[in-house]
This record gives structure tokens, sequence and C-alpha cells, in this order.
């Protein structure tokens, strides 16, 4: 089974989170919630989840993962500045580990300047800053590109986590 790494940060989309989490889980997988703080509890944008951060973003090695998803919201948006979240989803790709992102999750891929050449899909209104960051956007479900899986928003939340168990 695989072992991977959820970042994650105030304001996230619930659903996001919770289902691809609760589902990788349920299939045997293992699961840590990494983020800024070890310890901080960070809330949905719903109010329908919350968890606590178990490890922090500057004590975790990527070697220790095989995939990394990233739930949208704007939790991406509070971690794309992060130089250790940079740091570990390059790793991550450089390793040619699975990186899974939802909705606003390729923000962070645009940051750490993953994105040339890849085709991926987000949440629709990021589409232009994203062909900006070298990306070919494609408004569908769910999108496999190589080690990339990226999907639009909640209601895509199935087709994302069918895809993440392909590969995991």
């Amino acid at each position: 089974m695989s072992k991977i790494a959820f970042l994650l940060a105030d304001q996230f989309e619930d659903s996001e989170m919770k289902v691809p989490y609760d589902e990788l889980k349920k299939a045997g997988h293992e699961a840590d919630i990494v983020g800024l703080k070890q310890g901080e509890k960070v809330s949905g944008k719903q109010g329908k989840a919350s968890y606590t951060i178990e490890k922090a973003i500057a004590d975790v090695k990527s070697s220790d993962y095989d995939a990394v998803v990233i739930p949208g919201g704007s939790s991406p948006e509070n971690l794309r500045l992060d130089a250790n979240v940079l740091k570990f989803v390059t790793e991550i790709n450089e390793s040619k580990k699975t990186i899974g992102a939802i909705c606003h999750g390729p923000q962070i891929l645009a940051s750490a300047d993953l994105l040339q050449g890849r085709t991926i899909t987000a949440y629709p209104p990021l589409k232009d800053d994203l062909i900006n960051a070298g990306a070919h956007f494609e408004d569908r479900e769910a999108v496999v590109d190589g080690n990339f899986i990226t999907s639009r928003t909640p209601k895509d939340e199935l087709a994302f986590v069918r895809e993440l168990l392909k590969v995991l």
C-alpha cells in the first residue's frame, strides 16, 4: 500500500479533502495530513470538516511518500508561498511519484514551476493562470498526464479518486 501526503491549510474545500482522504484510507493506503505547523487545527471553508496537521512540511521528506494529494479551496493559496511546500512537490515530481491536485490545487504546481508542457485541469477560472504557467488546460472531470492527476471541482471528486486508486 502507498503512503500519501495530503497538503492542507486553513479554508480548504471540505469535500475535496474528506472524500479522497476517506476513500484512499478505506482502500488501505496510509495518509498523513501535512501542513505548515504540526498540531495546527485547520477548517474547511464550508464548515463541514476540520483536521489537525499531523506533520509540519519542514519536517517531512518526499522520500517517505509515494504520492501527494492537494485539495482545493483557499488552502493552496495559503501554502503556495512556502519554500518547503514547493521543494516537497518538486522532489515528488522529480521522483515521478503521483501528484493529485483538485480545484485550486494546481496553484501550488504553478508556483513550483512544474506545469510547463503538462496537460491539466483545475477550477475553470484558473485556466488563464495555468496556461500562463505553461500548462495545456482541458475542461474535463479528470485529466491524467504522466504522474499528474487533476480535477476541477467537488462534483469531479469520484473521478479524481478513481484515477488516484488506479495508480496507487
